[in-house]
């Protein structure tokens, strides 16, 4: 099998993939189906970007079984927790809100949003290729950086959404900010960590001494994902949320808490 022909196999899958998203929202599921599955798509697509054998990209075997594995790891670990988040809770404020604003062709404008997120997802994919099929041979300093940093990235974003969702179970801070733990140095930890185990994916890709030149290609996926992240569908949407729902108390958050780099909470300065 060639390179193309994998891909376009793994685009196929994630077009199917997010269809039944659309399928099982449109039907009334709770919008956050959407996300665990495109978080599983991902995880399924990276371990066959890693695993299933192309001719003149076969890689280093122990490369290729890391990848895969962490992109598996990644991929269950998330999934599973939105699949918790959305079982035990209630509609997605980012879908809500788009919904609102499509009004009676949220269906269609859905399932043409969905299909774009399947687009990303291939483009994360061929990261995942990409780092898997650096060719070269046996370990490097850099396979075990990339390792080091995607555990890193896999720990830190599992930590953050263990704290904010201990948060919300105590009844006492109902309405209130998490500003503990974490989300004292970043107002979205996770997201920063999601971001940041794709550099690690980049390290591997670009491997020890960057004489691979498609293994620079692999920096597409954490500039895409900071990109994505940032400035398009995570921040902004549930930044507004927020502060349409919290008011001042998430205003006077934000002033003290970095949005996403993780730095020591500022102190409000008196006017």
């Amino acid at each position: 099998m060639g390179p193309v022909l994998l891909l376009l196999l793994v685009a196929i899958f994630l077009s199917l993939a997010m269809t039944g998203a659309w399928l099982a929202v449109s039907r009334g599921a709770k919008s956050g189906w959407v996300d665990a599955t495109w978080s599983f798509a991902i995880g399924a697509a990276g371990i066959a970007a890693a695993l299933v054998p192309v001719e003149g990209w076969e890689g280093d075997w122990q490369r290729r079984i890391i990848v895969a594995t962490a992109a598996g790891l990644w991929s269950l670990r998330l999934g599973l927790h939105i699949v918790s988040r959305t079982v035990n809770g209630g509609e997605d404020p980012r879908y809500a809100a788009l919904k609102r604003e499509w009004g009676g062709q949220w269906r269609r404008q859905m399932l043409h949003f969905l299909q774009m997120q399947a687009a990303a997802a291939l483009l994360l994919a061929c990261t995942i290729f990409l780092a898997a099929r650096n060719p070269m041979p046996g370990l490097q300093w850099s396979d075990l950086a990339g390792i080091v940093v995607l555990a890193i990235a896999v720990a830190g974003e599992g930590i953050a959404d263990a704290q904010l969702s201990r948060f919300k179970k105590r009844d006492a801070n109902a309405g209130k900010i998490c500003d503990a733990g974490l989300w004292g140095l970043s107002r979205h930890p996770n997201y920063f960590f999601q971001w940041l185990g794709w550099t690690g994916y980049a390290l591997i890709g670009i491997g020890p001494y960057g004489d691979w030149a498609w293994g620079w290609a692999a920096l597409v996926g954490p500039a895409f994902m900071y990109w994505l992240l940032v400035h398009v569908s995570g921040i902004p949407p549930l930044e507004e949320h927020m502060r349409r729902s919290r008011g001042e108390a998430y205003e006077a958050y934000a002033r003290r808490v970095s949005a996403f780099w993780p730095f020591p909470k500022q102190r409000e300065v008196s006017t």
